[in-house]
């Protein structure tokens, strides 16, 4: 049986690690944040992967945490006194046992208890490759596939009706 692959996303650490996002994040944070969640998409379906992107939510008063579910990823805000950190600590601590655990971050301190728990860490740098290559990866099996589905009319329409219509064509 296969293990289930997870890959935690500190959300505000990639925004602010990836040019793009970051030049985003000054206009409009929650641009950035759906920015974010739309290059992921697109990546989790083709890998297979569960996505969780957080964001801190530790700083606002009285906040709970919230669960949002965006296609295939699931987007959480954390609650009041709980950082992204802490978060993807207790679940990487749960969910390393049975399943491939992943966490993207660019925080040398959490890449380091992500290892000791078992998890696997990327730094942003990686996980933009790793979405770069899937896009192209997509769009060489789109076209191969579009390629594939090219028809010519000779391909359906017998010898004697072709001869008809390319007598009809030279004489317009």
């Amino acid at each position: 049986m296969s293990k289930t692959k997870y890959l935690f996303v500190d959300g505000y650490n990639i925004i602010n690690s990836w040019k793009e996002l970051k030049v985003l994040k000054d206009e409009n944070l929650e641009d950035a944040r759906d920015k974010l969640v739309d290059m992921l998409r697109e990546f989790a379906a083709y890998k297979g992967i569960k996505i969780i992107v957080v964001f801190d939510a530790h700083m606002v008063k009285g906040s709970s945490v919230k669960h949002i579910k965006q296609g295939e990823i699931d987007v959480v805000f954390t609650k009041e006194q709980e950082t992204a950190d802490c978060y993807i600590e207790r679940n990487v601590a749960e969910l390393s046992r049975k399943n491939e655990v992943y966490v993207a971050t660019s925080d040398y301190l959490e890449q380091r208890i992500v290892l000791q728990m078992g998890g696997i860490r990327i730094t942003p740098a990686e996980l933009l490759n790793e979405i770069s290559l899937t896009k192209t990866k997509i769009k060489e099996k789109t076209k191969i596939t579009y390629s594939e589905q090219i028809t010519t009319l000779s391909e359906h329409v017998n010898k004697e009706i072709l001869e008809k219509l390319e007598k009809m064509r030279r004489n317009l």
